[in-house]
């Protein structure tokens, strides 16, 4: 650290050696990589965990572009392993492959037209860059007009092979397959669900990656990273040559991120020892397969570069658009979910890696494998069922203990949960708090419509939702809003047992002497059975005393004067407390 800067945003190998900008080693990953001799390798890790530098590097190392560049390497583990009798293992490998080095890290598009024009113009720069291949003799007539046509906006069935064709050219040229890296691979497939137009890309896709990766004569090795592991029906049909690498495998796991070990050696060097235990409260939590204690690179650089400031470095970057949306829209079980979570519990889930998007409106599992995926959740234990049990599995069947990662992830939900009601300056959800607070039914009611009006369709926009879904959505979102405003004045519990029956939220305060507890039950109108939503309210009303669910609070202590108890009424939009 004392002689290398701690810069952010370096995402080229050779550009962090030749600055000398803060490094890691992580060479032994290639060493790793070319051992395991697999054809074709998929690497999933969440966002800003070395995933492009690490690709950098790997090219720096095999292509023949940097045939003169060794002394990179020099000093780094890759370079000093050596055979038996002496001689450097790896040394003559470097600088030896012809390389194609992509990344569709920005393919982002809101639209399949506009998504295959960024992808057509990625391909058509690498023809740019090695447009020699059109003076060297080496291409026929016919190719060079091929050659030619590959430019933005070509036909998708030129497009689809073109890569493949490059490599054809590129080993024709100097005498040897070609390494293939392609970087981000997933970025185009995430908004392509958001934006809907999933089905066409995963069918540009196939036939892409079938082109690139799996018919490919020309191909030596390939390398793909990305965050998620899409399912192979989505786009890898049939790639039986695919080696899938995940966040629960060991194969690689401390080659991407920082080990505990780096962290703290770095920390030292910059002489912020001191901060070792708050850095692991607040950055610690990631697991690679068996390995724990992995760091985000991003938020220990950004620590370090901002000498000892606590921040939420990592999750304040960009790519928290799709987790925000599914679980703003999520059904009851995640949002309730999300309120253990925010509470520092834990739950345990069945995780499937391979994602396939358009289950995630569908299924719970799939919203949590994702979010295991990008990181925003960690494996705390894994067990296997060894025979059925009653409502959870059958045998053999893998679950997966879960929580929130850390405390930068969890503030980072937080401040989700926050933006869902208080992004918009004419949602007072605050006012409504306080409102709550001095017991003012009236400002409650005005404030509360005016959420209600503004947040509903925040709710309910997911797909196969009805109308009468959306108060359910609302008001679990609510509840979390409520423990994000709250939750240092009281303890927030939902949907809890109580008395003869499960009450929809509890507020009991930290401090007695200051506040009072709170039973809020919800309630949709019923035009059939209810005459106004004045009548709802009282049935709401009605049914906390009914069913006791004050019995808790008197358990503990709580007089009937300390408990206030509000029903919310709900009209599609209209909502009404008393």
């Amino acid at each position: 650290m004392n002689e290398n800067r701690a810069g952010l945003g370096y995402q080229d190998f050779e550009e962090v050696r030749e600055k000398h900008i803060f490094y890691i080693d992580k060479t032994d990953f290639i060493r790793e990589w070319w051992e395991n001799a697999d054809k074709v390798t998929l690497i999933t890790r969440p966002r800003r965990f070395g995933k492009t530098l690490n690709m950098s590097m790997t090219e720096c190392f095999f292509s023949n572009k940097y045939a003169d560049k060794g002394d990179l390497f020099e000093g780094l583990s890759i370079w000093e392993e050596k055979l038996p009798d002496g001689d450097y293992k790896y040394r003559k490998l470097q600088g030896t492959f012809p390389v194609i080095f992509l990344s569709f890290a920005n393919v982002k598009a809101t639209s399949y037209e506009e998504m295959v024009f960024k992808i057509t113009q990625v391909i058509a720069d690498l023809y740019n860059e090695n447009d020699y291949l059109l003076r060297m003799n080496l291409l026929n007539e016919n190719e060079q007009e091929y050659y030619q046509s590959i430019k933005p906006g070509m036909d998708t069935k030129i497009a689809t092979n073109a890569i493949c064709s490059m490599a054809g050219f590129m080993q024709r040229c100097y005498g040897e397959k070609v390494i293939i890296i392609l970087d981000e691979y997933d970025t185009p497939m995430q908004d392509a669900w958001i934006s809907g137009y999933w089905d066409e890309t995963t069918s540009f896709f196939s036939g892409l990656f079938n082109s690139t990766f799996k018919t490919n004569k020309y191909l030596e090795r390939g390398l793909i990273t990305g965050i998620t592991r899409v399912a192979k029906e989505s786009i890898f049909t049939g790639m039986n040559n695919l080696d899938v690498i995940t966040t629960t495998s060991d194969e690689y796991a401390t080659f991407f991120g920082f080990t505990e070990e780096e962290v703290f050696t770095a920390l030292e060097e910059a002489e912020l020892g001191e901060h070792k235990a708050k850095v692991k409260k607040w950055y610690d939590g990631f697991t690679f397969g068996t390995h724990t204690d992995i760091y985000n690179p991003w938020s220990i650089v950004s620590f370090i570069k901002k000498k000892g400031k606590y921040d939420t470095y990592w999750s304040n970057t960009s790519g928290n658009g799709l987790v925000n949306q599914l679980i703003q829209q999520g059904n009851q079980d995640i949002k309730q979910t999300m309120e253990y979570l925010l509470q520092g519990k834990n739950f345990e889930a069945e995780i499937d890696e391979k994602i396939v998007f358009d289950q995630l409106n569908g299924s719970t599992d799939a919203v949590w494998s994702l979010l295991l995926a990008t990181g925003y959740l960690k494996v705390l234990n894994v067990r296997t069922l060894d025979m059925d049990e009653e409502g959870v599995g059958e045998e053999g069947d893998t679950w997966y203990t879960l929580t929130v990662t850390n405390l930068e992830v969890k503030k980072m939900f937080r401040r989700m949960v926050k933006g869902w009601f208080g992004g918009n300056a004419e949602i007072p959800y605050n006012n409504f708090i306080k409102a709550l607070l001095i017991n003012d039914i009236d400002g409650m009611n005005e404030f509360m419509n005016k959420i209600a009006l503004h947040s509903f369709s925040s709710f309910d926009i997911a797909k196969n939702v009805s109308d009468d879904d959306a108060p359910e959505r609302f008001y679990h979102g609510f509840v979390l809003g409520l423990m994000v405003e709250l939750s240092g004045r009281f303890e927030i519990t939902s949907n809890r047992e109580s008395g003869f029956g499960r009450y929809d939220v509890m507020l009991v305060p930290l401090n007695r002497e200051r506040d009072c507890a709170y039973i809020i039950e919800f309630k949709v109108h019923k035009p059939s059975k209810e005459k106004d939503l004045m009548q709802t309210v009282t049935n709401a009303l009605s049914q906390i005393e009914e069913k006791l669910y004050d019995a808790k609070l008197i358990a503990d202590g709580f007089s009937p004067q300390q408990i206030r108890k509000y029903g919310f009424a709900f009209k599609g939009k209209e909502c009404l407390i008393g």
